[in-house]
């Protein structure tokens, strides 16, 4: 006897906190599983009801019964198919646990409590969460599902025990933020654990951002031989279905939907425009203002911003002093042309001489030096939050993770912002991503922006390297030093001057003071500032 089923991969964008409205998404989802693919399971991500990460949302004891409400209005609104879904769970004794539950025929019919729980990188789950020690094996229509949820495929213990236990194919619910690299590393794992278990695994991943993270979705499936039959689209909501056929005792995953993924900066960019839209969406912001100053920075931030929000929701601001070149202006009218968006010219002169006469006595006797040129960044930060605040639009700030680094950009200034897309982004990223942008259509970042020597223009013939190295050796660096934790020796013995190495890494230590205060911006490395690099900011460690 042939016993076939269809199985919906679910990967849904949740919204943090707003249980309501997930459990909303996912009686959605599967009544679109149900009618477009006649699916009789769909599963969901990790944390399907809170949306991942909740953080010290979990703390609160009023979660709970909401959660509670959610899995009764599952088990109550859908029939005829069974959904798994993950939420967090506390007992009687105030234990929380990570849970995925299947839930079938009106009631949940298994449940499983995650075994392995992550505190590295920008996981906490120790902090909130127990272990779980037990497999989850459910059978339905003749084919027995193993339950996990995201960390336990990277260990074999609990994939082992679900098979044990009779799993024939293992459902692992995910929420596994985006990095350059991270789809591979997934695929690497779980063929490693199949390859191990002799199982097939169904990988269902969150799509969508939150704060710092992007989650990318690239759901999948994989063969019991380690191919990959079944693979679900970046950076979008998808119900992707997986056929599965069970004859004799002998269990078969067909092959099926095969989205091509996005390559190299075309991967970074639309997840910036994901992380940019959904951090606006999620919080409700009208719209998003910049600082548009002709320069690289400010240029793809515009770029991106529009790509993500369309043209109508993104104004740009020039706000020019007596250093600005006559082509930064040039440029940065062209591109605001180009793109469509608002765009004004705000000269800063009349209010640096405001502040001039206002210090004059305290400053007699001085040289002028960075105080001057941090006062110029100040202004246009003031400018910008006063249009924030009248407008309601966000500020979004322009630097990226190379100036981010080393401190290249002043508190109160340049830094203001409720969101720092590039903040996770080098320099010579940022480089490859505007010309990767001009590729997709006509030049939306004149070419010039990209090929004059970059310059925050706040002195006369200034550019940046008067005061940085070039920066493919600065990005070199400073990859060395934080996403690989190499000593100066190290990076000394990799080809690079000592001084030039122990000057950098001393602007990257000295700076985490500024860092703290900076807008979250999106992680896009396996090393970001903020939660996945936590440095004190008093210390006097040094190697």
């Amino acid at each position: 006897m042939t016993q076939n089923v269809t199985l919906v991969m679910a990967q849904i964008n949740a919204v943090v906190g707003d249980i309501n409205g997930n459990v909303e998404k996912v009686i959605e989802a599967a009544n679109a599983a149900r009618t477009d693919h006649q699916a009789d399971i769909v599963v969901f991500p990790e944390m399907t009801l809170t949306g991942y990460p909740p953080e010290d949302l979990l703390l609160r004891e009023g979660l709970y019964p909401q959660i509670d409400q959610a899995l009764s209005t599952l088990c109550e609104q859908i029939q005829d198919m069974a959904v798994v879904v993950g939420y967090p769970m506390m007992d009687e004794l105030g234990e929380r646990f990570n849970m995925a539950a299947w839930i079938e025929n009106g009631q949940i019919q298994g449940s499983y409590i995650k075994q392995n729980l992550p505190n590295y990188s920008v996981f906490d789950e120790q902090r909130y969460f127990s272990p779980g020690k037990q497999p989850c094996v459910v059978d339905y229509k003749g084919i027995k599902f193993g339950l996990l949820v995201c960390e336990d495929i990277w260990k074999i213990s609990p994939a082992a025990q679900a098979v044990e236990a009779g799993a024939e194919i293992l459902l692992n619910l995910n929420a596994s933020p985006f990095s350059q690299e991270k789809h591979q590393d997934r695929l690497n794992v779980v063929r490693r654990r199949v390859n191990e278990v002799k199982c097939p695994v169904i990988y269902v991943n969150q799509v969508g951002g939150q704060d710092e993270l992007v989650f990318d979705g690239c759901s999948f499936a994989m063969s019991g031989e380690g191919e990959v039959m079944v693979q679900a689209p970046e950076f979008s909501e998808a119900y992707t279905p997986v056929k599965l056929m069970k004859q004799a005792d002998a269990l078969v995953m067909l092959p099926g939907e095969q989205a091509e993924l996005h390559q190299d900066e075309a991967r970074v960019y639309h997840a910036l425009m994901m992380g940019i839209r959904d951090y606006v969406e999620k919080n409700g912001f009208p719209g998003v203002i910049l600082g548009l100053s002709g320069g690289i920075d400010s240029a793809l931030t515009l770029a991106l911003a529009v790509d993500a929000l369309g043209a109508d929701r993104v104004e740009a601001v020039m706000m020019p002093f007596r250093y600005t070149a006559e082509i930064s202006m040039e440029d940065a009218e062209k591109q605001a042309a180009t793109l469509g968006v608002k765009y004004s010219v705000k000269p800063i002169e009349p209010m640096y001489q405001a502040f001039e006469s206002a210090l004059a006595e305290d400053f007699a006797g001085y040289e002028a030096d960075v105080t001057e040129e941090n006062l110029q960044a100040r202004i246009r930060g003031t400018l910008l939050m006063a249009l924030s605040n009248k407008t309601g639009s966000m500020v979004l700030a322009t630097s990226n993770k190379s100036e981010v680094a080393v401190g290249y950009s002043t508190l109160y200034g340049d830094m203001v912002g409720g969101f720092s897309p590039l903040k996770d982004v080098p320099k010579t990223l940022v480089y490859r991503l505007a010309i990767y942008r001009n590729s997709l259509s006509e030049e939306v970042i004149p070419e010039r922006v990209i090929t004059r020597p970059p310059s925050a223009e706040l002195r006369p013939d200034q550019v940046d390297q008067d005061s940085l190295p070039d920066y493919d050796t600065l990005d070199a660096i400073i990859r060395a030093y934080v996403k690989e934790d190499k000593t100066p020796a190290q990076i000394v013995a990799l080809g690079y001057d000592e001084t030039e190495v122990r000057r950098v890494i001393r602007m990257i230590d000295r700076s985490e003071y500024k860092r703290r205060q900076a807008a979250p911006g999106i992680k896009i490395t396996h090393r970001a500032f903020g939660r996945d690099r936590r440095y004190p900011i008093t210390s006097r460690y040094s190697e």
